[in-house]
């Protein structure tokens, strides 16, 4: 039930925000122009940090792909994955308690 909840908060929180940076931010700006604005030194560090961490391959095939999307693409993902998730988990059937005392 508290895991349900805090995915549907996740969600709301995330597709604001994606809302957010597509309405208010520049126009088509794209992830990497995004991470610029916010820290100028981030872009030169990533490839060697995803390299050193997960190798090569996700430098090539995960990140640098990304860096080109909108920005707001992110957030909208991690939203509807929060609230596909939080929807499924409150449509579980629950066990039913007997109303019998011990």
């Amino acid at each position: 039930m508290i895991a349900q909840r805090v995915l549907a908060i996740a969600a709301a929180v995330f597709l604001v925000a994606a809302v957010g940076i597509a309405t208010f931010g520049a126009e088509s700006i794209s992830l990497g122009q995004a991470l610029n604005l916010l820290d100028h030194d981030v872009l030169d560090k990533l490839p060697a940090w995803s390299s050193r961490t997960f190798g090569d391959w996700m430098w090539v095939s995960m990140v640098r792909p990304l860096l080109v999307r909108p920005a707001w693409l992110i957030p909208a993902a991690l939203g509807m994955v929060s609230g596909g998730l939080s929807v499924s988990l409150s449509s579980r059937k629950t066990t039913r308690r007997s109303h019998r005392r011990s």
